[in-house]
């Protein structure tokens, strides 16, 4: 917290009152990049926001911050109870980001998959692919994702 409020040029006490812990202050950090680099995109359908949005998070998985903030969130997850507030908070981001774009389908009359499976089907491989170093995040191969989820998508009913 001293490094962060020296670069910032504020006295320590600033920075602890405004976050209280590290935990809330990297969670802050890590919501923030998720915010800023993958917004909620609107294409008109469920199909193109879901390859937009997979395409995002694919690029910023694979920049510069990526992969340090999915550190940072298993990190925090191992922080005790507010460690794990903090993972909960990141998630609870991304869910949040997907449930738009599903409910603005549903609006829209379209089929569209549960939120759990966006996690399950789409972000999951692609964060472990990253984590694991087991293959890259081709537009080839997330596209195929997108495909996966939405054949297994059950027509509305």
């Amino acid at each position: 917290m001293g490094e962060v409020a020296a670069r910032a040029g504020v006295a320590p006490s600033s920075i602890y009152r405004r976050w209280g812990t590290v935990e809330a202050l990297t969670t802050d950090v890590a919501i923030t990049w998720l915010t800023t680099t993958s917004p909620i995109p609107d294409t008109g359908s469920i199909d193109g926001d879901l390859r937009v949005y997979a395409a995002n998070v694919a690029r910023d998985l694979t920049g510069p911050d990526g992969l340090a903030v999915l550190h940072l969130v298993i990190a925090l997850s191992k922080a005790g109870e507010d460690g794990k507030r903090a993972r909960d908070a990141f998630l609870a981001e991304r869910a949040r980001q997907v449930q738009v774009m599903l409910d603005r389908a549903r609006g829209r009359g379209e089929r569209s998959p549960d939120v759990l499976d966006v996690l399950d089907h789409l972000l999951a491989p692609m964060y472990i692919r990253i984590l694991f170093e087991t293959g890259s995040l081709t537009t080839d191969y997330v596209d195929t994702l997108v495909d996966r989820l939405l054949a297994l998508t059950p027509p509305r009913g």
